[in-house]
């Protein structure tokens, strides 16, 4: 296990992080489209665009990453420092542009998302990458995974709140207060590295792509992934025009998280009990018995989709706990412990936002193409809102689930 002090070191900049992304992913887009008048149109190019090239710069990200740790952390706490400043820098500039007319906001928009997405990604590879090589066995790297996801949730939990109670000025401010606390708690964290040996990055590109294990666990985890993503794209439309209750919006997300981030110990105690694979299998059919009841909801049904979030949240904790775990196994297993977390945790974060743009890509298209558009209240239509909502991400977490089951000696290194 890791003392509690050690895990708050580690943990404390994936609030802010966290409190970054809910700005960056959910506000953005009103912001610029609603209060500063870009055309939607142009505003939804900008963002595909910068987010595509998000992803992207992720493995090369990753790959650098491993040349920042050091025998000492010198380096790494170099480039955590300049990834907080690119990240704090940008998120001002994106919510206070100095212009108004809307083809400078967009040409500024996306410059700023460029240098942000740089900042938010850098800082995210390195965490992740810290965290793995700290080591140790399951239940060790369940407990460093939890402290890192469960304080990431208090950071969405309070990204959620604050820019509609204290304005978007207070919310930069937080953030940048936030990275500048954060960095400094993972200059005092646990610390385990070495340089790497000459040679050691030669063919690093593809060499997490050799292994079995993590080709498995990529599967899953992108399969799990679009099933979780699906309805976080929807959920939205679903609470307003499905259940027709707009008002309890921060009822169900605050429900959501609160409870991801309160089950963590008790998944983080599940896998010295079980293990990983188990662990994860349960999260996951856990969380398709609670999210079915979603399809049977309709207007005036508030209450009981609080009973399904609150349900749902707790499942999310083995999501959170279990995958990130199994990967640091697989770098160990395959000798790369030490030499290429970074490479592994780039590859892991662009196909995490890759489950995003598939989620987006496949369900709006298809709600178009069954006839819903925001708003209605045609009975057909709300029928189609519901199935994309509720019942295909339950297919898809039992596609997944079934996965990962068969999987499962490959990612535990057990013989079948």
């Amino acid at each position: 296990m890791i003392p509690l002090a050690d895990g708050l070191r580690y943990g404390a900049i994936a609030a802010p992080l966290a409190f970054a992304a809910l700005p960056l992913y959910v506000l953005l887009p009103s912001h610029y489209g609603a209060s500063l008048g870009v055309p939607l149109a142009a505003l939804g190019t900008v963002l595909l665009l910068t987010r595509l090239l998000d992803a992207l710069v992720d493995p090369w990200l990753g790959r650098f990453v491993d040349r920042r740790f050091g025998p000492t952390r010198t380096r790494a706490m170099q480039l955590a420092g300049g990834a907080a400043v690119l990240l704090a820098l940008g998120l001002a500039a994106l919510f206070f542009p100095p212009m108004d007319d809307p083809r400078q906001l967009l040409l500024w928009c996306g410059l700023s998302l460029v240098v942000t997405y740089l900042g938010y990604s850098a800082l995210g590879v390195l965490h992740q990458a810290w965290g793995a090589r700290l080591g140790g066995d399951a239940s060790t790297q369940a407990a460093v995974m939890g402290w890192r996801e469960g304080i990431a949730l208090a950071g969405v939990l309070l990204a959620s709140v604050l820019p509609a109670l204290a304005g978007l000025g207070a919310m930069v401010a937080t953030c940048a207060v936030g990275l500048g606390l954060g960095w400094l708690a993972l200059s005092r964290a646990p610390y385990r590295s070495s340089a790497l040996p000459a040679g050691a990055t030669k063919g690093q590109w593809s060499l997490p792509w050799r292994q079995a294990g993590f080709r498995h666990l990529i599967a899953v985890f992108l399969l799990n992934g679009v099933a979780s993503a699906i309805p976080a794209t929807l959920v939205l439309f679903f609470v307003r025009d499905r259940l027709q209750s707009p008002a309890l919006e921060p009822v169900f997300l605050g429900g959501y998280f609160a409870a991801g981030a309160l089950s963590m110990p008790l998944w983080v105690r599940a896998v010295r009990h079980f293990g990983l694979v188990r662990t994860w299998l349960a999260g996951m059919l856990m969380a398709i018995v609670s999210f079915a009841g979603a399809a049977t909801l309709g207007a005036g049904d508030g209450l009981a989709f609080v009973a399904i979030c609150v349900a749902s949240g707790v499942a999310l904790g083995a999501d959170l706990v279990a995958p990130a775990a199994l990967l640091t196994g697989v770098i160990q297993r395959a000798g790369h412990a030490q030499r290429l977390e970074g490479s592994y945790a780039g590859w892991w974060t662009c196909v995490t936002k890759l489950n995003l743009a598939l989620a987006a890509g496949a369900a709006l298209p298809a709600l178009q193409w069954l006839g819903y558009r925001p708003g209605t209240t045609d009975p057909a239509a709300l029928q189609a809102l519901t199935l994309c909502y509720s019942t295909l991400p339950c297919l898809l977490k039992a596609a997944a689930a079934l996965l990962l089951w068969r999987s499962g000696p490959t990612l535990e290194g057990r013989t079948t």
